[in-house]
């Protein structure tokens, strides 16, 4: 059975950065995913950069594809930018995928 935290990571992985043919757990933007007893979650993530053209909607579509998941209470989404987001971040797939 899944647990609630992949499919928290399943839901991330549907999304991708409109600039960046990788999805954004694979890109390194999720630094934290924490689900609390009462299903309440708190992500951390970043941008590419704090100038990003979805600054705005990027993470909302984040926090609406977690809420989607059964059993989920609440997301608290915090948007960091210590540390800076670099492309060693990105997994070794991301890395493959854009050939780097």
């Amino acid at each position: 059975m899944i647990n609630i935290k992949e499919k928290i990571i399943n839901e991330i992985k549907k999304i991708y950065d409109p600039e960046i043919p990788v999805n954004i757990y694979e890109l390194g933007l999720i630094y934290k995913i924490e689900v609390d007893d009462n299903n309440k979650v708190l992500i951390e993530m970043t941008l590419t950069s704090p100038n990003c053209p979805v600054a705005e909607s990027l993470p909302n579509s984040v926090k609406d594809n977690i809420l989607k998941i059964d059993g989920i209470k609440d997301v608290d989404l915090k948007l960091v930018w210590d540390p800076p987001w670099t492309k060693d971040k990105m997994s070794e797939a991301a890395k493959l995928e854009l050939n780097l």
